[in-house]
């Protein structure tokens, strides 16, 4: 099936629109169509993959500025859901692009693939060092009006762990690189091709910041505050980046959602079982009345569920991950929604 926007796309995504705050990334199906066809956008075999020992982005290019502009009275804390009004049945699909020091993460073009077929709305929390090594798709990303790009830090790092300029600069990474990588799109001749209007529709910063690991203190809190950013949590983990997960507990997870849910998945190759699931989960919440919107159009349609503490299932569950780089790979621990030690047990499909 091609995946061009059709009209019911384009006009779905226009009627959604005009409840999205402004700083949400909205896309043009114009450019989308304009600077990729239905091939370049399709995933390629292989591409979900991560490629280990490659240093190529690990260090961020230094003389790129952070955006400038950021919302006003950001409020603190940890956003894990959103209450709405009686009889609406909304939920948020997100997705983790993570990649840290010393790989290139991989890009799940089945799940996204599938998205666009379903017409689906989805956020996808990118981190920047992600987003430098997978620049074309960042700009499929911000350029597709069904999807909305956040900021999942620089390199995955624990922010807990860190304090000052590291701790500013985890959060500020992917501000300068969606910046620099949406500015090279506008200067490409299909941008021009696609009208003068086009590019307006992409916010120029991020909004919405999620922890890695889901971790999270006071100082990080009041950092995302300090540069204009809303934290984002969720109050339901698939647990998709552990490869023994199977689709069909993926699938049971998704199907726990109530209306104002914001579920966590992967698209960085970690989701293991994620595109399998997600057309069987997909069916089966619609038949239920379910609607999917990005989170900042869930965030406009309701009251924040505002937590001051970071966690996954109960608070401090997170908080494991500061003995991490302590503790041998044997004995690590981990959060429902990250990548848990493989074991020599075949995963179940």
């Amino acid at each position: 099936m091609s995946t061009r926007l059709s009209l019911r796309h384009v006009l779905a995504a226009a009627a959604l629109m005009c409840c999205m705050p402004h700083s949400a990334s909205a896309g043009d199906a114009d450019l989308l169509n304009s600077c990729w066809s239905p091939d370049a956008l399709a995933g390629k075999p292989g591409e979900n993959v991560a490629r280990k020992r490659d240093h190529s982005f690990d260090k961020p290019a230094s003389d790129l500025a952070t955006p400038e502009t950021y919302e006003p009275d950001t409020p603190y804390g940890a956003i894990r859901s959103v209450k709405l009004p009686a009889g609406r049945k909304l939920i948020a699909l997100t997705f983790d692009l993570c990649e840290q020091p010393g790989e290139i993460a991989g890009y799940d073009g089945a799940i996204i693939d599938f998205l666009r077929r379903e017409d689906i709305r989805a956020t996808f929390f990118a981190g920047g060092k992600w987003m430098r090594s997978h620049e074309d798709r960042t700009q499929q990303l911000m350029s597709d009006p069904l999807f909305e790009l956040a900021n999942h830090s620089e390199a995955h790092r624990n922010l807990r762990l860190l304090s000052g300029q590291r701790l500013h600069d985890e959060v500020a990474g992917p501000q300068r690189a969606y910046a620099a990588i949406r500015a090279r799109l506008t200067e490409k001749q299909c941008a021009a091709a696609a009208g003068s209007s086009a590019m307006q529709t992409i916010a120029p910063r991020l909004s919405l910041f999620r922890f890695p690991y889901g971790a999270c203190n006071p100082a990080a809190l009041k950092e995302l505050q300090a540069q204009g950013l809303r934290a984002i949590q969720w109050n339901l983990a698939t647990g998709d980046p552990d490869p023994r997960e199977s689709s069909a507990t993926i699938i049971r997870a998704m199907l726990q959602a109530k209306p104002g849910a914001i579920i966590v998945n992967h698209a960085n190759g970690r989701g293991w079982h994620t595109a399998a699931a997600l057309p069987f989960a997909i069916a089966a919440l619609r038949k239920k009345g379910f609607e999917f919107v990005t989170v900042s159009e869930l965030l406009a349609a309701g009251e924040p569920v505002i937590s001051s503490e970071c966690y996954d299932n109960r608070p401090g569950d997170t908080n494991r991950y500061d003995h991490l780089v302590l503790l041998k790979p044997s004995a690590r621990v981990t959060p429902a929604h990250a990548p848990k030690p493989t074991s020599n047990k075949k995963p179940t499909q």
